[in-house]
């Protein structure tokens, strides 16, 4: 039996997708299996949460893009991580960094 989907919390979608493309440019389509590879599957990322996170990132100035051609010989919006994206990935990254080390503190209490 397959483990249960989780929910992407609030704000993780935009930090999954900056360290997704912290390596190099990506499809859509690439961003999302990228997600689901660095999260053992934990989060798939649809489409419909995945595009218009996208733009909005775009517009934030912390991606560009550049249409190309996919593996499977498409035409493809590839994305890339912006100077600015790179320091709102290491921003975010510290933020759930503390996050997650308060909530493992919470779930430890007595």
């Amino acid at each position: 039996m397959a483990p249960p989907q989780s929910d992407l919390l609030q704000g993780t979608l935009d930090l999954l997708i900056l360290k997704s493309l912290a390596l190099d440019k990506l499809h859509g389509m690439g961003i999302s299996r990228r997600i689901a590879q660095i999260t053992n599957g934990t989060f798939e990322v649809k489409a419909g949460s995945l595009f218009p996170a996208l733009h909005r990132m775009e517009e934030a100035g912390w991606l560009s893009s550049s249409w190309g051609e996919s593996e499977t010989n498409r035409r493809a919006k590839f994305y890339r991580l912006t100077r600015t994206g790179m320091r709102q990935l290491n921003t975010e990254a510290e933020r759930w960094e503390r996050i997650s080390l308060a909530m493992a503190s919470a779930l430890r209490a007595m």
